[in-house]
């Protein structure tokens, strides 16, 4: 296997399907099984999700909220969909944990880290809910901050595009799509991976990102298993 230890950054959009807001039960399955197939091969998965298809705090914050406050809520409803996650993954048969950065002790555990490489240890999937806690922060920066944090190999983004491209594959057909590229030419070409403060520590921290199409079945495993699959990104 390419990898042993993986952290997964999933959007909440992904978790619509075809809807228009909320969980699609059948796409919530499809990405338990993707996942089964990873954790079968004994490597270490570590999940980050986002709370877009529930609440997004900088869309409430544009209508006129607090913009704290509308932080705390995208951060509850990535606890939501780390809950939908879990419970996914658990009729799977796969052994997992629920740790946020806000504490909510009745329905998963606070966030850890020696508790959490532990569980990886054990061959539990670790969701990691809350974003980091903190307003003014994307779940990108959690997904990128625990990474570094349990020493994962890689961040693997899951999306529903195969990669990184030139401009926007679903606007223009004449897309071209990078096979890998460097931080530093992501940043001069502005081009859209994560938000700057999670790219940049990413950088620093010379953590590769995998940008890939987690909707296509088998993606995952290939990947882990050390196909070209998507747009890597790293320092070199």
């Amino acid at each position: 296997m390419q990898y042993k230890r993986i952290l997964l950054k999933l959007s909440g959009e992904a978790l619509m399907g075809d809807r228009q807001y909320g969980i699609d039960p059948k796409r919530l399955k499809e990405y338990a099984q993707e996942i089964k197939q990873v954790v079968d091969k004994n490597i270490e998965v570590a999940i980050v999700i986002g709370g877009g298809n529930i609440f997004r705090g900088v869309a409430g914050a544009s209508n006129g909220m607090d913009r704290v406050q509308g932080d705390h809520m995208g951060m509850l409803a990535t606890c939501i969909n780390g809950l939908a996650l879990q419970s996914a993954l658990e009729d799977e048969g796969i052994h997992t944990r629920l740790q946020t950065a806000i504490e909510i002790k009745e329905i998963a555990e606070p966030y850890i880290k020696r508790r959490a490489n532990r569980h990886l240890e054990k061959g539990r999937v670790v969701i990691f809910g809350g974003g980091t806690g903190n307003p003014y922060f994307t779940t990108d920066t959690a997904a990128v901050l625990r990474a570094i944090e349990i020493n994962a190999d890689a961040i693997l983004k899951g999306t529903r595009v195969d990669g990184i491209y030139n401009v926007d594959p679903e606007k223009d057909k004449n897309a071209v799509k990078f096979e890998s590229i460097t931080f530093k030419d992501v940043i001069e070409k502005g081009l859209k991976v994560m938000d700057m403060t999670a790219f940049t520590l990413s950088e620093e921290n010379k953590l590769p990102i995998i940008v890939f199409d987690m909707n296509t079945n088998g993606n995952l495993l290939k990947l882990v298993s050390g196909e070209q699959i998507g747009t890597i990104v790293d320092n070199e």
